[in-house]
């Protein structure tokens, strides 16, 4: 049937502040469904309290809310909107457990609500684990033996019944949060405990363990006609007993006989068509006895998830924009395929190329944390890897990750150590992937790996042919390898590094024999049905074939480096200041190109720049992209720290930077010339030191005095960043430094005890500086101002501590001959500013700023950097009115047993807006008491 013109207007719920277990895909989901929405007219009325996304821009949808998602800011929504129905299966799950709590407050019903896109009953039947096991039951679809418990007895007497090992899941939770595996009795009771606080309707299910079965995903969707498609199937590579979040994941499904594949497929539509005939998106899991080929269904998903998001960028099918039209009545023939432009949408995508999904961890910045993966989700992001093959993928997946690696291996960073890698292998934890590779190359026997692992002889098939491919090509040096195998290294992947690496040379020379000898990458569009109809959408993967698929137009162009994987410190702000570059180059005439390799973001959608290349944000693939499209420059700006430390080779390489020029981005991180260009400017700064080794530095701290905050330079969100109060923890801590970043240099400040922190952004043309908004922190310097509520405007900055933070800040901006956006952190003692450091970038708080006072700042800047605008061009008129906080959210309960003090590294995974009307506000005296009185403790 044709849409419903009964629904005018819609309200989305957002999944709000990104922590472990959801994160920026439900953006995604999010914005993709609002833009869906009013391309039909519908008025779109959007509520989330996370101000980094591009989901709570003005440019998403009608009406933005940036209020806390809960029953009061419903109401007073509905209030002031006549809404016609709400969508609440885009914001994970914090969005059902508020649709339902409003649905049994009666709130819908009250205000004549409709909840489209799902309904309560599907909802109740797929979180609640007892209803889902006796439907399931009813259906006729195998799941594990097990009951729900609601007491710690009721729990006891399961186990009894059912024997060990056994699985904990609570009710109600993401991620995984709360469950677990038991292997012996003696470890339940604490379990199980655990598992009944976590819920929120204090419930479990205790269910037989099926540890090492197969797991696999598909991905549906279904019109009110009851017309049901999968859209991907996608297989672990983890066997169960790693959360899917943090599993490797593969899609197609590689290993999937088509026998199974298709019981699997009936079933999955049976469970939709069982939960509910609500028309929309699921996410159904399964796993699969590698024995004997048994299938169990272990959960159902009636919302769009992380998988979805992963989906759509895997296939190129837009789940979230389907669904969205889905739920407002269209049916599948009636819409059109978002890549065709010409065939319908009632179609199951075909792929003729294999993606590969790896996680992202953070274990670092949570000291003392079990890095062992299990049932509770723990990785903070994801990557992708596009190949024409499964080794392909996951060479470039390996390369995105950002973690100091060249790709699976050959890059020197093996691990020799049998038993470590043995322990590895039995017990999963974020590098096992790495020590699967590192055992074959120590010669471990297959069969022993496949014992420990569990995972799939293909798989481990496919990683042993790498280590023995290597091995042939150590056999040659630059000069005498084949062109066929030097081909066949790169039709598996490996970059130009590795290669140079097994053939002892320099990457530039493998580069250079390479294209002597034709091997030249190509470009591949995502086309969703394997090239059978021809595709207009402009997303491509490179792979090494002959024929090419990307064209390149005489237009001017500019590319825009994407951020990577989320991670602490740099997460989903970096995403919106590109999507929000994207636009704006638009705007000025460029065709815009986005390099990114994360399949949560907006910034990969492949609707948001003119072209997307899906690829790593790793030097060998953006020089190769760079010589394909010959743009007339790059933006480096607005993707982090990553896109930031391209910069130099950019330079190197004679690539235009537009914006601020490499010398002005070196000299800010080099704390040496930036201190002189300090001294020169008048403008005050801690006393500090840059040491090479640890006796340096004990010299140093003679002079400086303790206690001193000690950091490597170039790095981002304050990792290993320490404050050390004498010279053993100086000394201990600078060796911890220099092994985790070799050669690097530390910088030592002496810390300003006390002090209050502040920060200002601004934009810069070289000549005019335009400060877009100052925030003052609640806590003291030293705790990372990533974790630190911060104020804005400043709540207690006297006018001379705020003449001196504008004057200082005007003055840096240009002295660094800043062309774009510039953030600096303050240090205020006795009413004496000191810079503590300069980001000629985008930073953290820009989305925050743009949120709280309502100005398209990034799209000013960027403008800015193309040289198109002055900052005098633009009228600048900020909505401001109270004040803005922003609150860091933590993922503390992934890691229980970490320390939770704050300190100058960044633990945050991210961060709520909430707005006051003045200083005497309650929710602003009770943080500003409680921060106070911890940080005294």
């Amino acid at each position: 049937m044709p849409k419903d013109n009964s629904i005018k207007s819609i309200l989305i719920i957002g999944s709000g502040p990104i922590i472990i277990g959801q994160a920026c895909e439900f953006d995604y989901s999010g914005s993709q469904a609002a833009r869906s929405l009013r391309e039909e007219g519908i008025e779109v009325i959007l509520i989330n309290s996370n101000p980094a996304t591009i989901m709570t821009d003005k440019v998403t949808a009608d009406h933005v809310y940036l209020q806390p998602l809960e029953k009061k800011s419903i109401i007073d929504i509905l209030k002031k909107h006549k809404v016609d129905a709400v969508l609440p299966t885009m914001g994970g799950q914090t969005a059902l457990n508020l649709a339902i709590d409003c649905d049994r407050a009666g709130i819908w019903e009250k205000f004549g609500v409709r909840i489209i896109g799902v309904d309560i009953d599907a909802i109740e039947t797929t979180e609640n684990r007892e209803k889902f096991r006796l439907k399931m039951h009813e259906l006729g679809v195998s799941v594990c033996q097990g009951s729900t418990a609601t007491s710690f007895l009721q729990g006891k007497e399961i186990a009894q019944e059912i024997g060990f090992p056994l699985v904990i899941r609570p009710s109600y939770t993401l991620g995984g949060y709360g469950g677990g595996f038991v292997e012996k009795a003696e470890d339940f009771d604490k379990a199980l405990t655990s598992g009944l606080h976590a819920s929120p309707i204090h419930e479990v299910l205790v269910e037989q363990s099926i540890l090492g079965w197969k797991e696999y995903e598909l991905e549906l969707l279904r019109d009110n006609n009851g017309n049901v498609i999968i859209i991907c199937s996608i297989e672990n590579f983890d066997p169960m007993g790693v959360h899917t979040g943090d599993s490797i994941t593969v899609a197609p499904a590689m290993t999937l006989p088509d026998t199974v594949y298709q019981g699997m497929r009936d079933l999955a539509i049976k469970m939709m068509n069982g939960i509910g005939q609500f028309a929309g998106g699921c996410n159904v899991q399964f796993s699969v006895n590698p024995e004997n080929d048994d299938i169990i269904a272990i959960e159902i998903n009636p919302r769009v998830s992380r998988s979805s998001a992963l989906a759509s960028k895997a296939t190129g099918y837009p789940i979230a924009k389907i669904a969205a039209k889905l739920a407002i009545g269209y049916n599948l023939d009636e819409l059109k395929n978002q890549i065709t432009k010409t065939t319908s949408a009632y179609f199951e995508p075909a792929l003729d190329y294999v993606i590969v999904k790896i996680p992202r961890w953070n274990f670092d910045k949570f000291k003392g944390s079990d890095r062992k993966l299990g049932l509770q989700m723990k990785s903070v992001g994801e990557v992708m890897g596009i190949g024409r093959n499964f080794q392909e993928a996951l060479q470039k997946a390996c390369q995105s990750l950002e973690i100091k690696r060249n790709g699976l291996g050959a890059d020197g960073k093996e691990l020799k150590d049998q038993d470590k890698i043995l322990e590895s292998l039995e017990h999963p934890s974020w590098n096992r992937l790495f020590h699967i590779y590192d055992a074959f190359k120590l010669g471990i026997p297959f069969n022993k790996i496949k014992k420990l692992s569990k995972i799939d002889k293909w798989f481990l098939n496919q990683i042993e042919e790498l280590v023995k491919l290597e091995k042939d090509i150590e056999q040659y040096n630059l000069d005498s390898i084949p062109r066929e195998l030097l081909m066949e290294a790169k039709e598996k992947g490996y970059a130009d590094r590795q290669i140079a690496h097994l053939l002892r040379c320099l990457e530039s020379d493998v580069y250079k024999k390479r294209t002597d000898l034709g091997v030249k990458r190509v470009y591949k569009m995502v086309d969703t049905c394997a090239a059978e109809f021809e595709a207009s959408t402009p997303y491509y993967y490179s792979t090494f074939e002959h024929e090419n698929e990307s064209e390149v137009t005489d237009k001017k162009k500019v590319v825009i480096l994407g951020s990577g994987p989320n991670r602490i410190g740099q997460g989903i702000e970096f995403d919106y200041s590109c999507v929000h570059g994207v636009l704006a180059a638009k705007e000025c005439g460029y065709e815009t190109i986005m390099i990114n390799c994360n399949p949560e973001t907006v910034s990969t959608d492949f609707d948001i720049a003119d072209k997307l290349y899906f690829e790593p944000v790793f030097w060998e693939h953006i020089y190769d992209i760079i010589q394909h499209e010959k743009p007339d420059g790059v933006i480096v700006q607005l993707g982090g720290q990553t896109a930031l430390k391209l910069a130099e080779k950019l330079d190197r390489y004679g690539i235009k930077i537009f914006g601020t020029s490499f010398e002005a981005l070196d000299l800010a991180e080099d704390r040496g010339s930036f201190s002189t260009l300090l001294a020169e400017n008048d403008i005050p700064y801690p006393k500090f030191g840059v040491a090479q080794d640890a006796g340096h530095a004990l010299k140093l701290s003679d002079d400086l005095g303790f206690p001193l905050l000690v950091r490597p330079s170039y790095v981002l969100g304050g990792q290993s960043m320490k404050i050390v109060i004498n010279k053993d923890e100086l000394e201990h801590h600078i060796v911890d430094i220099l092994r985790e970043i070799p050669g690097n240099k530390v910088l030592l400040d002496h810390f300003l005890d006390g002090a209050i922190e502040a920060e200002a952004d601004a934009i810069c043309d070289g000549e005019n500086v335009h400060i877009i908004g100052i925030m003052q922190h609640i806590e003291p310097a030293g705790i990372h101002s990533g974790d630190s509520y911060a104020v804005l405007p400043p709540y207690n900055l006297g006018d001379f501590v705020m003449a001196q933070i504008e004057t200082y800040t005007k003055k840096i901006a240009l002295a660094l001959n800043t062309v774009g956006l510039i953030n600096i952190q303050f240090a205020i003692k006795n009413d004496t500013v000191y810079i503590i450091e300069a980001n000629p970038r985008a930073s953290r708080t820009v989305p925050f700023i743009c949120k709280a006072y309502d100005e398209p700042y990034v799209n000013y800047a960027t403008k800015v950097m193309l040289g198109e605008k002055k900052v005098s061009d633009f009228t600048f008129n900020p909505t401001k009115k109270g004040y803005a906080i922003k609150v860091p959210v933590f993922s503390f309960n992934k890691f229980p047993n970490v320390n939770k003090e704050l300190g100058p590294e960044m633990k945050s995974t991210g961060e709520a807006i909430y707005f006051i009307d003045d200083l005497l506000d309650d929710y602003f005296l009770k943080i500003y008491s409680e921060r106070n009185l911890y940080l005294s403790r």
